[in-house]
Parts: C-alpha cells; structure tokens; sequence
C-alpha cells in the first residue's frame, strides 16, 4: 500500500515535503499531518495561517483549525482562538474526546491552558505594520476592508490505509471579531473517511460554507467517480449555483485524495497546490479554471523565485 498528501497553496510545500518522508519511514497519517501544518504555523512569512497571519479588524490573530480521523470520523477543532501556538495540535487532542469537541474563543483557550499547549503573541511585527497599511488604504481610497482568506487544508494517506485531514488559518484579513469560515467546519472545510477518501476547501469561506462542499466530494468518490472528476464537478455545479442564486461566486478551491493515493484538484481561480506521492517527490502545481474542468502544470522556478519574493518583501 502506498502513502500520499495532498495539501492546498505553496505554503505547504516544506511541511509536506518534511512529512512524506515521515510516512516513507512508516510514520502513521495523524502524526505526519499536525506535524506538516505546524510547520506552516510556525512560519512567519505565511500571512495567513499562524504566527504572522494577519489580524481582524482590531490588530488581534484569531486561529481556526480542525483536524480529523478518517478511521473513526472523530473531529476536533477550534476557533477564534488567540495567544496559542499550533492550534492544530489544539485540534488534534480535543479530537481524542466524546464530548466538546468544537471549542470557540475564551472556551478553546481554557483547554488549550487546561491541556499544557504554549502560549504565544502570534502578531508579528510584519503583520501589524501590514495591518495599519491596509487602514490607511481604507481610508483613503474607500476600499473594503477584506482582503486575503488563504487556508492551509491537507489530506493524508499512510502506508496502513490510514487517513486524516486538517486544516489551520488565520481566517479573512482585517474580519469582524469573532468571524468564523469554513475551515473548521466539517463537511464544508474537510472531511475524511479512510474507506473513501478526503478532502478540503480553501477561498473565500462565505460562500464555501454555503455548500457542504468537502463532503460532496468525498461522497461522490465513494461512488466510484475518482478524484479529478468528484472535485471538477463539485466546483463547477456549486459555483454556478452561487451565480445564480446570488450574482456571484467567491474563491473556492479544492484537493482531494481517495484511499488508493489517487488525487485531484478543482477550482474557479489561480491556484497553487502541493502533492507528495510513493512515486512522486512533493512538488507544487498551478491550478487553473478551464470552462468546467480545472487544468494544472507544475510551477516553474520562475514562478517560484517570485513567490518567495513576494513572501518576503519588506513592509515599510
């Protein structure tokens, strides 16, 4: 049996490439995933996800995270939760209980402190000079406030048919206090089920919790329909109907793996995604929307010297 990742954006590059050499050595699902997304928390050049995510409209860092076991289906997740490192570990330990497993705010923090998990300031110094950048912007061009809602979203397959997903943000740049999206929700931002599959949603968290879109996925794979087909049709029927419905569809993107280590990738925007595979060292893809399908190819080095560019450009 064969072992895979899939992860969303080129921020999940390191932690997936550390990770599936985990699993090359044996190392089950669980543990390979909280540890590919703290890496991506740890990073402070990742606006979006953990220490130097962006903050809400008060300059304050509001976590969500969600882990969960594709044997069991147990869930664990957190919300708004502030001053803690790793909150997938946070997750991934409320996962172990029957009761409670979904804590938000004061709540989450309480376990977290209960439960021996580190404090940390998570705004950076970077992030808050970004912050006062965008209000003065606000202010004098009239632009709305929100920018930004990339997740850090992973599904996982080891070597013993054990599957996991995860997912961790710091959830839409400059949001009320208190807001939610979809990442920790289960069905709309993940799900897994180890006899299936898994899958998880990044974008624009509003309109992909309209739509239990995660779960679809996995159910059509449980069908039969594999991977590329379940997703690409996911993405284009509920984007439609958004259009319909409302005028307009946000940004939504989605990975999936199915239980044989086959995956795939659908999406109504530019999108970037990494995949790690028995056969296949991790590597990150550009995603595309081509009519109802979803094209991709492998990023060039000069798509990637840009990135890490960008990343790391000073904030004056």
């Amino acid at each position: 049996m064969g072992f895979g990742m899939i992860a969303t954006w080129r921020m999940a590059l390191e932690g997936v490439t550390c990770a599936s050499e985990m699993l090359k050595n044996g190392l089950k699902s669980d543990e390979c995933i909280e540890k590919a997304i703290s890496m991506v928390e740890d990073y402070p050049f990742y606006k979006s996800v953990g220490y130097g995510g962006l903050p809400n409209e008060n300059c304050e860092v509001e976590l969500d995270s969600a882990f969960m076991d594709g044997n069991t289906l147990a869930i664990g997740a957190v919300a708004g939760i502030k001053n803690f490192k790793n909150p997938v570990s946070i997750a991934r330990k409320l996962s172990e209980d029957r009761f409670n497993i979904f804590l938000v705010g004061a709540g989450a923090e309480k376990f977290a402190h209960e439960n021996g998990f580190e404090r940390k300031n998570m705004l950076t110094e970077r992030a808050k000079k970004t912050w006062k950048n965008r209000l003065e912007e606000i202010k004098a061009k009239n632009l709305s406030p929100y920018d930004g809602h990339d997740t850090v979203g992973m599904v996982c397959l080891d070597k013993y048919k054990n599957m996991t997903t995860a997912t961790s943000t710091s959830g839409l740049f400059m949001k009320k206090r208190g807001r939610v999206g979809d990442s920790p929700i289960s069905g709309s931002g993940f799900y897994v089920d180890s006899k299936i599959g898994g899958a998880c949603a990044t974008g624009l968290g509003e309109d992909i919790m309209k739509g239990c879109l995660s779960y679809e996925v996995v159910r059509l794979m449980g069908e039969g329909i594999q991977p590329q087909q379940a997703v690409e049709k996911v993405i284009s029927e509920f984007s439609k109907k958004l259009i319909e419905r409302r005028k307009k569809a946000g940004a939504i993107s989605i990975v999936c793996m199915n239980h044989k280590g086959e995956w795939g990738v659908g999406t109504n925007v530019e999108f970037s995604f990494v995949v790690a595979t028995e056969r296949e060292d991790a590597k990150v893809y550009v995603a595309n929307q081509q009519g109802d399908k979803t094209t991709y190819e492998e990023a060039t080095k000069e798509w990637m010297d840009a990135y890490e560019e960008r990343i790391k450009r000073p904030i004056e």
